[in-house]
């Protein structure tokens, strides 16, 4: 079995005096894939960043203080490359990725836009970059008899059933046509050719939602997003047997406004 986690820690410095460095001493995942670190590694205590136990490798953002992404396995990886080959953002902090035996697993940041506004230019940018590169992606590793899983904060609901209050959210980012065109194409057979693996786990369902805002009372109502997806290749995707959302009991147990999504896979 091979246990991997996503989730966007929202600072890993935060989170680490709130609850991080406990649930990551409990956790059974065998590869964790870490987003909005918003640190550098030397800044992080010793039990959240360079935990006994796990190899990490962190891939911080040029601008200090923001995106940051990290990979913690259980065994150490067969090689890590960070980003993906695009002049603007390999340096951003938004994708690592580590080989391991038969599969390629990454961590992606993709920026959460705002409409009307150039951090939503950057987000169009970044899309139109990465696509090509998870073709082509899942192409060298199906030559090498490999599969891949790209997990992380998406920063797009792809369908109605996976946010609360989506009528209310079509002219935001995170769900605008455009987006969700973009990652429909990501998860077409016939073009990204990957599968949403919690979704194809959990089809009749609305959710599980994985982030809350912190404003009002999101999470006690459950008014949620889910933005933190698994997607793999269909080789990887066939052989997941369980996927959950890892939700904190109350609001003052949260080290995150996002919660850990766990998928098993049987390999």
């Amino acid at each position: 079995m091979l246990t991997v986690t996503s989730v966007n820690v929202n600072g890993l410095r935060a989170a680490a005096k709130k609850g991080f460095v406990e649930w990551l001493a409990e956790t059974s995942a065998d590869v964790l894939c870490l987003q909005e670190v918003r640190a550098e590694p030397g800044q992080l205590p010793q039990a959240a960043g360079a935990p006994e136990g796990w190899h990490v490798t962190h891939a911080p953002a040029a601008a200090k203080g923001r995106a940051g992404v990290s990979l913690y396995t259980r065994r150490e990886p067969d090689a890590v490359r960070t980003g993906f080959g695009s002049e603007e953002f390999d340096g951003s902090g938004r994708y690592l990725e580590a080989d391991l035996p038969g599969v390629t697993v990454a961590s992606l940041y993709l920026p959460s836009g705002e409409v009307g506004t150039e951090r939503q230019d950057e987000k169009y940018r970044f899309m139109d970059a990465f696509l090509p590169y998870l073709r082509s992606l899942r192409e060298r590793a199906a030559a090498d008899g490999r599969e891949v899983l790209v997990c992380g904060d998406w920063n797009i609901a792809p369908a109605e059933a996976d946010l609360r209050n989506w009528r209310a959210n079509r002219k935001n980012s995170g769900f605008l046509p455009e987006e969700r065109a973009w990652l429909s194409r990501v998860l077409s057979p016939g073009d990204g050719g990957y599968v949403d693996v919690v979704r194809a786990l959990h089809p009749d369902t609305e959710g599980p939602y994985s982030w809350w805002s912190y404003r009002g009372r999101a999470f006690d109502n459950d008014s949620g997003w889910r933005i933190d997806l698994h997607a793999a290749t269909k080789g990887l995707a066939d052989r997941a047997v369980e996927g959950f959302v890892e939700r904190a009991a109350t609001h003052t147990e949260r080290w995150s406004d996002h919660a850990p999504v766990t998928v098993v896979y049987d390999l």
